[in-house]
């Protein structure tokens, strides 16, 4: 797949990192959330939970110490509150029709469809059913790298020998490594090993095809729609299909 011009990955999670403590902190929260999940689902040895390995690579990427990490294993393994949250995943449009996918862990599954529905109301969208935009993404492990002192060969050469699927570097300020949805902490724990450090790790939607805004109003109201997303507890990862996020200033 190629990237339209003027859609940055790494603008996204740059705007990600560099937001406040108290947003770093939400951030902790949710891949512990995350974290505690999976080791319900499938218990605290990353080896031999494929589930729990990825998420501990998107928690490295996203800078977690690993003390947290170990510590939220530990408390998960014998806390029973894990088991009362379910994934749920919900589509629908923003502003003139962006596709957008929800990722959501909630333990009140009324109160976040309601949220959920609030968000994209307010800010000139609509809820979908399941499979009205999914078609438009590709469920994909992505890792991004920064290309900074970099050999492009070297790290393609370590990726696909480490079972990526695909190598792309036509991101201006990072290369994308995709693998099965189910790979990432292994490809990046590899990476890792080989002297590589990825700035994000995690299971992606990933869009087919992008749609772009023009509209002020309408590029603020995608702005906006996104943050509330992102602040909400309940809400693991917002994917879209925008084009020209870099457009929306906050």
């Amino acid at each position: 797949m190629i990237l339209m011009s003027g859609h940055s990955k790494w603008s996204t999670i740059k705007r990600k990192k560099e937001k406040t403590d108290n947003a770093r902190a939400k951030v902790f929260t949710k891949i512990g959330r995350e974290i505690a999940v999976a080791v319900k689902q499938g218990g605290p040895d990353p080896a031999g939970n494929s589930k729990l390995k990825d998420v501990i690579a998107k928690a490295k990427a996203a800078n977690v110490p690993n003390d947290n990490i170990d510590r939220i294993i530990k408390k998960a393994a014998g806390d029973a509150n894990a088991d009362n949250f379910e994934e749920i995943v919900y589509e629908g449009y923003g502003p003139n029709g962006i596709a957008v996918v929800v990722e959501a862990l909630t333990d009140n599954r009324n109160r976040t469809a309601g949220d959920v529905r609030h968000y994209f109301d307010k800010y000139g969208g609509n809820m979908g059913t399941s499979g009205c935009v999914m078609f438009m993404f590709e469920h994909k492990g992505q890792i991004l790298i920064e290309k900074e002192d970099v050999d492009e060969d070297s790290l393609m050469e370590a990726a696909l020998e480490a079972g990526a699927e695909d190598f792309i570097s036509d991101d201006e300020d990072v290369y994308e490594i995709r693998t099965g949805v189910h790979d990432v902490g292994t490809v990046d724990d590899a990476l890792s090993a080989a002297g590589y450090t990825s700035v994000s790790a995690e299971a992606a939607y990933i869009p087919t095809t992008y749609t772009r805004l023009d509209d002020p109003d309408s590029i603020k109201n995608m702005g906006k729609m996104i943050e509330m997303f992102e602040d909400n507890d309940d809400i693991q990862a917002i994917w879209h299909n925008w084009e020209n996020e870099d457009d929306y200033e906050g």
